[in-house]
């Protein structure tokens, strides 16, 4: 059961690391759409698109760390809280569909990434409480 506990964090973190680098390079098209840069030009200027990649190596490399990860965990939680919660004011100052209208890559992006680092957000969270019980025993 530890091993797959193990495995199973090790697989969740290298997908986000994947959703991360892949996830950038694909819908900023190499970091080439401006439409994603004017959409959020202080998060996602090409330089915040750089550093969720950064953020994405982060994770990569966390996937082979053999010991506990909780407060590593933990900071990624809180990582991925920011990013849902600027999502979030976002969506609600922003019209997505007039991004659509602009460029569908970006509009693409727009829609999925604070689900997807909800998701994670939910994932590293999970890191963090299963490694703080198994301290505790």
């Amino acid at each position: 059961m530890k091993n797959m506990n193990r495995n199973m964090i090790k697989t969740g973190f290298m997908a986000a690391a994947l959703a991360n680098i892949v996830g950038v390079l694909l819908f900023s098209r190499v970091l080439t759409n401006e439409a994603i840069n004017n959409a959020d030009p202080v998060v996602m200027s090409n330089f915040g698109l750089m550093m969720i990649m950064v953020w994405g190596l982060t994770y990569l490399g966390t996937a082979f760390v053999e010991g506990n990860i909780r407060w590593i965990a933990a900071a990624f939680t809180i990582e991925k809280l920011v990013y849902v919660v600027v999502w979030l004011r976002w969506h609600l100052s922003h019209d997505i569909e007039a991004l659509y209208a602009t460029d569908s890559f970006a509009g693409v992006f727009y829609t999925i990434y604070g689900l997807n680092d909800f998701m994670f957000m939910l994932f590293f969270g999970f890191v963090f409480w299963k490694q703080s019980v198994r301290r505790e025993r």
